[in-house]
């Protein structure tokens, strides 16, 4: 072969190589090597869930000025706080300093204390039993009074109890329609007073847009048909975290039961019972036209209450149920008395459904 030609096959290798070349290595430089389909999919979801429980400790993107920012969930407690005297007198000018509280008996660091008047979800639950006949029109007078004194921002929903529990008018921030609720009442059958404490608590849980919630329960306190016992109430009350205002129509002047005590008693007992494991009150008019009055009670205390904040030294979300006691100093040689709920439940992050520790329906 001569020079010539072995020279002109050289110079066509290298043209042909050449093209090649710059189109090769750009192209892997800038495509790094992918998983194979599906391994891939797997590896994306088990980050995000990751990311998702991390909450935000992961690195990300540094945001514009004026851009959100993610925000890391807090364990913040707050509870609802009412402080009396021994005459049952508000006290409204004490301060972070004055109140003690305790977790699971481990004495916490407050955060905060205000006495804002926050808005409030209420239910207004009704007996309308047979035995509630010729109290009806009090009691009716006495919820459309609660109505009126609504604020703006509250809201409120309408329930009543015989031998079962029927709501009869949802949610709602329209005093009208409220008022037309309170008069489609009306009275027959048994009385089913646990489980009426029970259904209402958990719509309230579920339905209510408010933090504050509250049950505002009128009844003669003869339960006869309920298929609950009073263990499940107090710990519907716990893990729905409402209080419990109850109005005890009791006939004093009944005779003795079986076992020498007096159905109206247990009857009493057990309201009581009832509404200081809620942080709520009970009352007991010896009439009915003391109805106006006790109204305008349950309003302001639901108006005038602390609200105590603070982050518990024990941070597990095990769905466990955690005891708090709030102590008040003394003042003016007065003993102060802090009303509030016996609790509450360490919610764990169980995704759609109920959290640890809470009832199965």
């Amino acid at each position: 072969m001569s020079y010539r030609v072995l020279s002109c096959l050289i110079i066509a290798l290298i043209l042909a190589v050449i093209p090649v070349v710059p189109e090769y290595l750009p192209a892997q430089a800038q495509q790094p090597p992918q998983p194979p389909p599906g391994r891939g999919e797997q590896q994306k979801g088990g980050q995000q869930k990751k990311t998702d429980r991390r909450q935000g400790a992961e690195a990300e993107p540094q945001k514009e000025p004026g851009e959100e920012t993610v925000r890391v969930e807090t364990e913040l407690v707050q509870l609802d706080v009412k402080v009396i005297d021994q005459t049952n007198t508000p006290v409204f000018n004490l301060t972070k300093d004055d109140f003690s509280i305790y977790e699971d008996k481990i004495r916490q660091n407050i955060e905060s204390i205000s006495r804002e008047e926050v808005p409030v979800s209420i239910g207004l639950v009704i007996d309308t039993s047979g035995s509630m006949r010729t109290k009806l029109q009090i009691v009716s007078d006495a919820a459309r009074g609660l109505i009126r004194q609504m604020r703006n921002d509250d809201e409120a929903f309408v329930a009543q109890f015989k031998a079962e529990p029927e709501l009869v008018q949802d949610f709602t921030r329209d005093k009208r329609e409220l008022e037309d609720a309170i008069d489609q009442l009306y009275t027959s059958g048994g009385t089913a007073l646990l489980d009426a404490i029970i259904a209402t608590a958990d719509y309230a849980q579920e339905k209510a847009r408010l933090r504050r919630k509250a049950l505002i329960v009128i009844t003669d306190g003869l339960d006869k048909n309920s298929s609950v016992k009073e263990k499940a109430v107090l710990e519907a009350m716990k893990e729905d975290e409402v209080q419990v205002y109850l109005v005890g129509f009791v006939d004093e002047d009944e005779e003795k039961g079986l076992f020498g005590r007096p159905p109206a008693k247990k009857a009493k007992d057990l309201l009581m019972r009832l509404a200081e494991d809620s942080g709520g009150r009970a009352f007991f008019p010896k009439d009915p036209g003391e109805m106006p009055a006790i109204a305008a009670q349950i309003a302001r205390d639901l108006r005038t209450q602390y609200v105590i904040s603070y982050y518990p030294t024990n941070d597990r979300k095990d769905g466990s149920f955690r005891s708090v006691r709030v102590v008040v100093a003394s003042r003016d040689n007065r003993k102060l008395i802090a009303r509030t709920r016996q609790g509450y439940y360490a919610r764990g992050d169980k995704g759609p459904g109920k959290a640890a520790g809470e009832r199965k329906p």
